[in-house]
């Protein structure tokens, strides 16, 4: 029996689950304690939505929700906004996985407009990255150590199965770590997204395939059996 066949039962476990992800409320996640909660943003950067050899269409089309949660949140009287953004060196040994992309001054590596547009800008914190680790060699990990109020993180961003499971299974396996009990970590599945590579198009070019409908719901479902809450979407 080949693999296919084997994991059919399993896929379409996936693919129900997915489906019958419950969505949130925002105000339930507020509360009444807007300063306990933060939205992490991982690379919705240009590279990514628009230009360059990396960008993809199915990432630039959580663009629009992404900031309507951001109006949403911070209307809600949240504050905390931190964007995590790949900003590689020039030489960066990502580069042997990935072809060269975002790379720090580069317009690739900018805030998408949508995001720099929005009133309160100014008061997101930029942390940039050379990987698809948010955490590893930035100074993420000091900002939360800077913010304990912080118990409840939602997580945006792309792509689903590489920088945004990074990010959210690091928010995770930190506060597990740490014995904080009341962290959340949530996910709006239509705020997050990853590419696709269709087998054709890997053969033909001498690349990964990479199945993004696959990859995107396997990924969410391995974030949830780890703690993290996988929502349908966020509403007011």
């Amino acid at each position: 029996m080949t693999l296919a066949t084997r994991a059919r039962p399993f896929i379409n476990y996936v693919e129900a689950w997915l489906a019958n992800r419950p969505t949130a409320k925002l105000s339930k996640i507020v509360g009444d304690d807007p300063s306990r909660v933060a939205i992490m943003c991982v690379d919705v950067i240009k590279g990514f939505c628009t230009i360059g050899p990396l960008a993809s269409p199915r990432v630039q089309s959580i663009v629009r929700p992404i900031v309507k949660l951001f109006k949403d949140a911070y209307a809600a009287g949240v504050r905390h906004f931190v964007l995590t953004q790949d900003a590689h060196d020039p030489n960066a040994v990502e580069f042997a996985q990935y072809p060269p992309h975002c790379v720090r001054g580069h317009e690739e590596a900018q805030t998408v407009p949508e995001l720099t547009r929005l009133p309160f800008a100014s008061e997101f914190v930029i942390i940039e990255k050379n990987s698809i680790s948010s955490s590893i060699g930035t100074q993420l990990d000091p900002w939360l150590e800077a913010h304990p109020e912080v118990k409840t993180f939602i997580v945006v961003g792309d792509c689903t199965d590489l920088c945004t499971y990074q990010l959210a299974m690091h928010l995770r396996l930190r506060a597990n770590a740490l014995q904080i009990p009341e962290v959340r970590v949530i996910v709006p599945e239509n705020c997050v997204q990853t590419y696709d590579t269709p087998v054709k198009v890997a053969q033909k070019h001498g690349i990964p395939a990479h199945d993004g409908d696959l990859l995107h719901a396997i990924f969410l479902y391995n974030m949830a059996c780890n703690g993290v809450e996988v929502v349908k979407k966020i509403t007011r």
